[in-house]
């Protein structure tokens, strides 16, 4: 794990370059010209969506490379990437809802990439649920790793899904469906701070992952001191 100095080095350069994203968007990007300044929500939709995405691929990574070692802080690398994934899907979730509300008029609709998207994100939830039924350390990593590939799978069906079923969510990379709605045209510097955006928020991911962990390293030595002193 990460030492204490390491730690609050990266917690600075998470929240100093978070900042400024901040400040890009609010001061930096220009306006679009159809949605206005909501489309500004754009960058702290897209990204966290993204990197949920990358959390959940590390889950099922780090269950392959438990399932070949069977050394366990690959299961705690796995089941930390969850729940800070979760996070940056419930911050994609909402800051879409609110996107959505002037661009679809409506919060929320029943669309294929919506609807792929929360069952993906209950699927980790019910990852999360079900370890918590598992005493056997062994057999909670092993369930773990194996639920974390076969979840997995509902990650690629969620990115392709607007490419796969006619939906109304526009297509950040490539060409969508045709009847996406929201779309818009982006600027030189839309795109670099979209870029930025990706670059902020995976570093974010990587510092609540390392508080995540020295946060479990911390409770199983607690854990570990009640056992001796239980047993003196």
């Amino acid at each position: 794990m990460l030492s204490s100095k390491v730690l609050t080095v990266l917690n600075s350069m998470a929240a100093v370059s978070f900042a400024i994203l901040v400040g890009l968007v609010l001061f930096a990007v220009p306006t679009e010209r159809t949605m206005g300044d909501v489309q500004r929500l754009f960058y702290f939709h897209v990204a966290p969506a993204w990197i949920g995405f990358v959390a959940f691929a590390i889950t099922a990574l780090c269950g392959i490379v438990y399932l070949r070692t069977g050394l366990m802080r690959w299961d705690r690398i796995s089941a930390a990437s969850v729940e800070v994934g979760l996070v940056f899907t419930v911050i994609a979730t909402v800051t879409g809802s609110v996107w959505a509300r002037p661009a679809w008029n409506t919060w929320w609709t029943w669309d294929p990439r919506l609807t792929t998207f929360t069952i993906m994100a209950l699927i980790y939830v019910a990852y999360l649920m079900l370890r918590q039924g598992i005493d056997d350390p062994a057999r909670r990593a092993r369930f773990g790793a194996v639920y974390g590939l076969v979840g997995f799978i509902s990650v690629p069906i969620t990115f392709f899904s607007i490419r796969i079923w006619r939906t109304i969510h526009p297509a950040v990379i490539g060409t969508g469906s045709e009847t996406a709605q929201g779309g818009f045209d982006m600027t030189p510097m839309m795109t670099g701070t979209l870029l930025f955006a990706q670059v902020v928020f995976l570093l974010l991911y990587f510092c609540l992952l390392a508080n995540r962990l020295k946060l479990s390293e911390l409770a199983e030595k607690v854990e570990q001191r009640k056992a001796e002193l239980a047993a003196a």
